[in-house]
């Protein structure tokens, strides 16, 4: 293969030293293919504690200096995909999930394939799956300009506090009054996480949806809506107590009653990269244990 041009980013998390001989091995297999390496802050620290040698690899701390990248690799599970979209953002650098645990809905190529994995990237033999973002607007900024997110936007009620209401208009119209612990703003993405442990459905990942579960709701006819990635819809909330929950993906706050937000599509989507090996039902039936029967 002919030397590579351009560079790859690289992010992890990792919990276990059983894992550190994988971690020198990606190195070495980016090096050994030319490829000029970037690693996010959060990584690069982790791993100067375990004396890698990390002198010829460059540092970023946002997506303003991914301009120009070939790929992102995110090494660990589908959480650390999250904090990846997160430092991706705006640059829109294609994302490749490497599982170094069990499999993922997102972080699906698990690290045994990882060498085969950078040829077909550095070859260009893969395709790219959009996958829609949701943003939240507010009067001031709650998520420290990080506002958008892959899988949902969530409102609770603080700790072990009364349940809240949570007053919901789709493209401005009154559509219900949500008496429950919260509220799920989830995209199709997200529909395979917090949303369906709340009863809310599957939704394909290339589908143009939101879908909004609430969380343990006093009234139990209400139930999951699925409506357009274009609608616009506000939120309001009303509690006993003066503060609840806000999160996006995995990064949270506590915000004051009288805050209010609009939660639409995010102008700029998330890329992931997709073999043709690969496939979405599989990992809803690996998942999610479809197809088998656990009656015995």
């Amino acid at each position: 293969m002919s030397n590579a041009e351009g560079w790859i980013a690289v992010h992890g998390n990792f919990s276990k030293k059983e894992i550190l001989p994988f971690l020198d091995e990606l190195l070495q297999v980016l090096r050994s293919r030319n490829v000029k390496i970037l690693i996010s802050d959060k990584f690069h620290k982790k791993l100067r504690l375990f004396d890698f040698d990390l002198s010829d690899t460059g540092i970023f701390s946002d997506s303003a200096g991914l301009s120009g990248a070939k790929a992102f690799l995110s090494i660990g599970g589908d959480g650390t995909f999250l904090e990846s979209v997160k430092y991706v953002g705006r640059s829109e650098v294609p994302i490749l999930g490497i599982n170094t645990g069990r499999l993922g809905f997102l972080a699906y190529t698990p690290k045994e394939h990882m060498q085969k994995a950078i040829d077909s990237i550095l070859n260009r033999e893969f395709t790219v799956e959009d996958r829609l973002l949701v943003e939240v607007v507010s009067d001031e900024d709650v998520f420290d300009g990080l506002n958008f997110g892959l899988n949902e936007f969530t409102i609770l009620k603080q700790d072990t506090s009364s349940m809240i209401t949570v007053k919901a208009y789709l493209d401005g119209e009154f559509l219900n009054a949500y008496w429950a612990d919260g509220l799920i703003i989830a995209t199709p993405t997200g529909s395979t996480g917090y949303s369906l442990s709340c009863g809310g459905p599957v939704v394909l990942p290339f589908s143009q949806n939101f879908i909004i579960t609430p969380v343990s709701p006093h009234n139990l006819s209400i139930r999951p809506l699925v409506v357009p990635a274009k609608s616009s819809i506000e939120l309001e909330v009303e509690a006993r107590t003066n503060f609840f929950l806000v999160s996006i993906d995995s990064r949270s706050n506590i915000v004051p009653v009288n805050k209010k937000f609009t939660i639409k599509r995010c102008g700029f989507d998330a890329h992931l990269i997709k073999f043709e090996q690969h496939s979405f039902f599989d990992t809803l039936r690996m998942k999610l244990n479809w197809g088998y029967d656990i009656r015995n």
